[in-house]
């Protein structure tokens, strides 16, 4: 049976989000007339905002169904395209069409391999215009003219700051890491490694770099010692992070690209705890920049992303 897809536009589903926000929980006759949609127009946007999980649908009433869901109320424009863009890396038809566009340059070419691949129940121009509006809005997606499109290069700090000024809270902050670490989540200690990394998000949008650093590195240490376990490493002997994450390189454990790259958690981590003592090998104190401290956090999620990936389907990706 062919996945439900729903032809539509982000500008319509942050409406329609906006409506369910506002009334707390809303019909789709209540979202209609607030937002002054016709009934199909109304109807498109609810489906893909649950397919998104911004809300959810429970009988004929649509509710909020995350903490991120009370900042779609601001005319701030950029915060709602990065509140968007969260949820977007995370749904399935645009992380393969944005794949496909980069693999055939051609937006109605990844159109419709998306459609096959996905087997979505959608002509393969709906498909494509819902996939470029979402993504043009998100700036996930820029337009090269001439009806090409190709995924974006812009640098990740400044909308990972967008995103992390609406964490202003634990719930809202947990949202952000839960989702950057995707499906697999809940796989995860929450007391050990989430909560913590929440924690140090929070930390790194009051500033606090070092604090950042390391309650995000000990989080990441934590799952670690909890993966090793499931892959049958011995740690014994491995102190911190880099040499915990060596102890996964015989017999292939983790991929060496995976198990290197990681080990840059590892080094940021060793400097943000030198603090205010010199470093010997240096001479000098190690200062921690705010953009280091963020990107610290998001980077954390990836490669626990990674390593789940591996361990559940032998995916790469990093």
């Amino acid at each position: 049976m062919a996945r439900m897809f729903s032809h539509t536009t982000a500008e319509l589903v942050i409406q329609v989000v906006e409506a369910v926000q506002a009334a707390g929980k809303a019909t789709i006759d209540l979202v209609q007339h607030f937002c002054d949609l016709s009934h199909p127009q109304a109807e498109n946007a609810l489906i893909l905002a649950v397919e998104l999980q911004l809300i959810s649908r429970n009988g004929t009433e649509y509710k909020p169904s995350n903490p991120l869901v009370k900042f779609v109320s601001t005319p701030d424009e950029a915060r709602k395209a990065a509140l968007l863009r969260v949820v977007l890396e995370s749904y399935e038809p645009f992380v393969c069409f944005r794949e496909r566009l980069l693999a055939t340059n051609s937006a109605d070419t990844a159109a419709q391999h998306t459609k096959t691949l996905l087997d979505l129940g959608a002509h393969r121009e709906d498909i494509k215009d819902t996939l470029i509006s979402l993504g043009t809005y998100t700036s996930a997606l820029i337009s090269q003219g001439g009806g090409r499109y190709t995924a974006s290069n812009q640098g990740i700090e400044n909308p990972l700051l967008t995103i992390a000024n609406t964490a202003n809270d634990q719930a809202s902050s947990e949202f952000v890491v839960r989702r950057q670490i995707g499906q697999r989540v809940d796989q995860l200690d929450r007391q050990e490694v989430v909560l913590p990394i929440s924690n140090a998000l929070l930390k790194a949008k009051a500033g606090d770099t070092y604090g950042a650093v390391t309650e995000s590195a000990r989080a990441f240490e934590s799952y670690i010692a909890r993966l090793a376990q499931r892959m049958d490493v011995n740690l014994t002997g491995a102190s911190g992070i880099i040499q915990k994450l060596d102890k996964f390189r015989p017999d292939n454990k983790l991929p060496k690209k995976v198990v290197e790259s990681a080990k840059y958690l590892g080094h940021i981590r060793n400097a943000a705890e030198h603090g205010i003592d010199v470093d010997p090998e240096v001479g000098d104190i190690w200062h921690i920049q705010e953009s280091t401290a963020l990107q610290y956090v998001f980077v954390t999620c990836s490669f626990i992303t990674a390593t789940l990936e591996y361990e559940a389907v032998k995916k790469f990706i990093i």
